[in-house]
């Protein structure tokens, strides 16, 4: 477990905050148990588990179409110890609530054999556990769905029933029988009638209670007003009373035997209860984790940190509802750049960034998502020390700086390269030359031992230290001087002024005091402060020129996917336009063919009826060859025998060739076995040579 100091040092980071955020959303005081013993872990496996475990919940809810069946929500732990006592007695209610708790875990184990290895980190939770049947079996044959005793839980009781219900019919009767008859005679007060000491009364007026002849159990504060059970009902009630003592112990009967039979499983029940608190605590991870648009960062088992767009979780929050934009964070602390010192104005930011980072870290290693790009990466720290505010003790009598130096000699003493600390305003509270060297002597030490951490100052020696001890680099808070407003932006590589003067002179303190001040200040302490300031000024020019180069770069990037998207929409009409041509020719041919068929079967038909078997020949020829390439050829032949005469023989390279078929006339460009290249006009051709025959042009 990570060790803390001070003990505080989680609400330092504002963790306890985080924490309320998760308990407002657990259903189950299993899970709001588990948020308050919550632990900070230093073994990977532990972590990757938990972080898997939120991050595919967090999926789940955003999917929304097939919702997690986690819904028992009820706080079994009375039930359950009831349960492990030796002659211990359960209501109906109570063994209604133990049947649902086992058909909770049967939904959920249907649950992950539907969505079949989809959420594997959240399957292995239950991954051990089996629905056993006859637990809800031996509820449901004797509690129904209300939480009652069935008639037939046995015999005994359906029989009292059935006796109390016949009886209670008759009573019934008869007294409203007896209250007509004592209304006719007008014995009977406005309200007629009620109940008293578990018995049915007549409400009789008190000077007729002699007359009406039945047991007095009491009478009206007035005085005006006797109740009184009639005679003819009290034989009547005395059974029902009877029978219902009778039912009372046979109820007790069942349900010392029902809680008998349930107490076989109830090392099973415990576990479904144990499973059912874990998956409240799951799932409540994943609703912060959609409110906060937290990831999974990558994870190391190195003491490294490097968070890309990352956020301050309660920050964003608050800045959600306020439709607020905020600005992210990016920070990187592994074995090279090992303390950043963060340096800009007051108000700046400079304490936020610091504990987005310890926070972030803090939620990452408690297993909770952060709300930062899934490129970020998060190692694992075996110590986390933190040093903001106040640290006055008014109990050991220690000064702001005392307790400052105190917590500091902690620090130094047990830091370690698994160290990961906060430092606010390093050395404040003291002389500002002595204690800037003490906080340099301090960062220098924490240097030493390999320690990450932030540090935030205003010392100059601290801002100049990034480039003589190695691991140590600045970060400045951006400021807009000509507004004097904060950016809350942090950059990483420089350092950063304070803008002592600036601000001073947009407060409207007066110029002579102001310029008397820089007087007194030590000439090369301003003259750094003034050139950082100008340095910081230029990055802020620049920033913005990125951010208007990134704007055109983006619209770029719009238009660029816009005529990809225009080109495969043209592809694809394309395609549907060709496909839509195949099927057209596809179609002309499957027609001819049928039409081809037709006219063969007429033509042997023809052949065996007709005398004239050349009509039938011609019939045939007009069939198998149309009419037009017929004509086609003919005139080809035709044009051929006039131009040319053949000479027949072997064909030569350059020889001219003409085809038997369809008379066309080539020069005789290449050959290939039987194979030969043929060039009519320009156009080659690969041809068979047996179709060719050798000619000469027709001297003229």
């Amino acid at each position: 477990m990570m060790q803390l100091y001070p003990a505080h040092a989680a609400e330092s980071l504002e963790f306890n905050k985080i924490c309320d955020l998760l308990l407002g959303k657990c259903r189950t005081d299993s899970a709001r148990e588990r948020v308050a013993n919550i632990r900070f872990h230093t073994r990977m496996d532990h972590m990757e588990k938990e972080l898997n475990q939120a991050n595919e919940f967090k999926s789940i809810i955003r999917l929304g179409t097939d919702q997690f069946p986690n819904d028992f929500t009820r706080n079994l732990q009375k039930e359950l110890k009831l349960l492990a006592i030796t002659g211990g007695v359960l209501s109906g209610e109570q063994l209604l609530a133990l049947m649902q708790l086992a058909l909770n875990i049967k939904d959920i184990l249907l649950w992950f054999k539907k969505n079949n290895g989809l959420f594997p980190h959240l399957m292995a939770v239950s991954e051990r556990v089996t629905f056993e049947k006859k637990i809800v079996e031996s509820v449901s044959a004797v509690i129904d769905d209300s939480g009652m005793v069935r008639d037939n839980a046995s015999t005994e009781l359906m029989k009292i029933r059935s006796e109390l219900g016949k009886v209670r019919h008759e009573a019934r009767r008869t007294f409203e029988g007896v209250i007509r008859r004592l209304n006719k005679q007008g014995y009977l007060a406005d309200i007629s009638e009620s109940f008293l000491n578990g018995r049915r009364t007549a409400a009789i007026l008190a000077e007729y209670k002699r007359i009406v002849k039945g047991i007095l159990h009491g009478e009206s504060d007035t005085q005006k007003t006797v109740f009184i059970e009639p005679e003819e009902t009290i034989e009547l009630n005395n059974e029902i009373f009877s029978l219902e003592r009778a039912e009372i112990r046979e109820i007790h009967r069942i349900l010392v035997q029902a809680t008998k039979d349930l107490s076989v499983y109830h090392s099973q029940l415990e576990g479904y209860y144990h499973i059912c608190g874990i998956y409240d605590y799951i799932r409540a991870k994943g609703l912060l984790a959609v409110d906060m648009d937290a990831n999974m960062p990558r994870l190391s088992v190195h003491p490294v940190l490097q968070l890309v767009k990352a956020y301050h979780p309660l920050l964003l929050l608050h800045n959600k509802q306020l439709h607020k934009t905020t600005i992210p964070l990016n920070i990187t602390l592994d074995r090279q750049n090992r303390i950043l010192i963060i340096s800009g104005p007051n108000a700046g930011g400079k304490t936020v960034s610091m504990k987005t980072v310890g926070l972030l870290q803090l939620m990452a290693q408690a297993g909770l998502l952060i709300p930062a790009d899934e490129q970020s990466e998060v190692g694992i720290f075996k110590q986390l020390m933190v040093q903001i505010g106040d640290t006055q003790s008014i109990e050991h009598e220690l000064s702001t700086y005392s307790a400052h130096l105190r917590d500091m000699k902690h620090f130094m003493d047990f830091a370690t390269g698994k160290t990961l600390f906060f430092i606010d305003e390093l050395g404040s509270g003291s002389d500002p030359n002595l204690g800037g060297a003490f906080a340099e002597a301090i960062v220098e030490d924490l240097a030493k031992k390999h320690a990450l951490g932030i540090i935030t100052t205003h010392y100059l020696n601290l801002k100049v230290m990034a480039g003589k001890v190695k691991g140590i680099f600045n970060g400045a808070m951006a400021f807009d001087e000509e507004h004097l407003e904060p950016l809350y932006k942090l950059t990483v590589g420089k350092p950063g002024s304070s803008y002592t003067f600036a601000i001073a002179q947009r407060s409207g303190l007066p110029a002579e005091v102001i310029e008397r001040a820089k007087q007194l200040t030590q000439r090369e302490h301003f003259k750094l402060d003034k050139m950082l300031h100008q340095t910081e000024q230029q990055s802020v020019k620049l920033t913005d020129k990125e951010k208007e180069l990134d704007r055109l770069l983006e619209h770029n990037a719009k238009l660029k996917q816009r005529y990809e998207e225009l080109t495969d929409k043209e592809k694809l009409r394309q395609q549907h336009e060709t496909l839509r041509l195949q099927n057209k020719i596809k179609k002309e041919e499957l027609d001819y063919l049928r039409d081809t068929e037709r006219k063969f079967k007429q033509i042997i038909h023809d052949w065996k009826k007709a005398e004239n078997k050349q009509d039938v020949i011609s019939a045939a020829e007009n069939v198998l060859f149309r009419k037009k390439q017929v004509q086609n050829n003919a005139a080809a032949a035709k044009k051929a025998d006039k131009n040319y005469e053949v000479v027949g023989g072997k064909p030569k390279i350059g020889d001219f060739v003409r085809n038997k078929e369809n008379h066309q006339v080539g020069t005789l460009a290449e050959i290939k076995d039987k194979r030969t290249i043929v060039k009519i006009g320009n156009m080659p051709f690969n041809v068979n040579l047996d179709e060719w025959i050798v000619v000469r042009k027709k001297v003229k």
